[in-house]
């Protein structure tokens, strides 16, 4: 929107979303808000700090699947580096376990991209007054789905089987014996109620545990 029209105060967004063609649509629709200038744009996890600190915004909207770090793991350290910056999330994968790892990261707010734009403008004024902003439907499915079962080893281990490595790799890839590889992904097979480590892994990220 042409600064002439704009409020005094804009409310400052960064935008971290990996696919190039929705990026530009979102920063073009929450452009046309009077009070929202989107004054930054990343493409990747691992950008997302450096260009909060150099463009100061006062929102950071983060996708959670993006190249190099997570929107979540972003979201954490944005918490640490950047805490007056509030985090809103925003993403096609609505998984109980993404907002619950969401949450802990100290994300303000997590929505799914098939809302209308204006909710998410709205979205984006709500978490800087300080309130906190969940889609209703994944709230509720967050809350049946219970919290991740899984320990953050058993976590590492399923990562790290996910490009069919074998036992061996992974023990040298975590630095753990073979043994010990064996009983983290048999434990966290019975956890998932699965048959073998590639349903586990599917299983842990259909809920987001992983």
């Amino acid at each position: 929107m042409p600064r002439e029209h704009r409020a005094a105060k804009s409310i400052r967004v960064l935008l971290a979303e990996d696919q190039g063609m929705m990026r530009g649509a979102l920063a073009l629709l929450l452009g046309m808000e009077a009070d929202i200038e989107v004054v930054a744009q990343v493409a990747t996890g691992d950008a997302i700090v450096d260009a909060a600190l150099l463009h100061r915004p006062d929102v950071a909207l983060l996708d959670i699947e993006l190249p190099g770090m997570s929107g979540l793991d972003a979201a954490a350290e944005l918490r640490d580096q950047a805490p007056d910056c509030r985090v809103l999330i925003l993403t096609t994968f609505g998984r109980p376990g993404y907002l619950r790892r969401a949450m802990e990261a100290g994300a303000a707010g997590f929505l799914v991209k098939d809302g209308p734009v204006e909710e998410l403008a709205v979205s984006i004024r709500r978490v800087l007054t300080g309130e906190t902003v969940i889609d209703p439907a994944l709230a509720a499915a967050a809350l049946s789905a219970g919290p991740n079962p899984l320990t953050a080893r058993e976590c590492d281990v399923l990562k790290a089987s996910t490009d069919g490595a074998t036992v061996a790799d992974i023990a040298g890839r975590l630095h753990l014996s073979e043994s010990t590889v064996r009983n983290y992904l048999s434990s966290a097979i019975g956890k998932t109620g699965t048959r073998n480590r590639m349903e586990a892994v599917r299983a842990a990220r259909q809920q987001g545990w992983l």
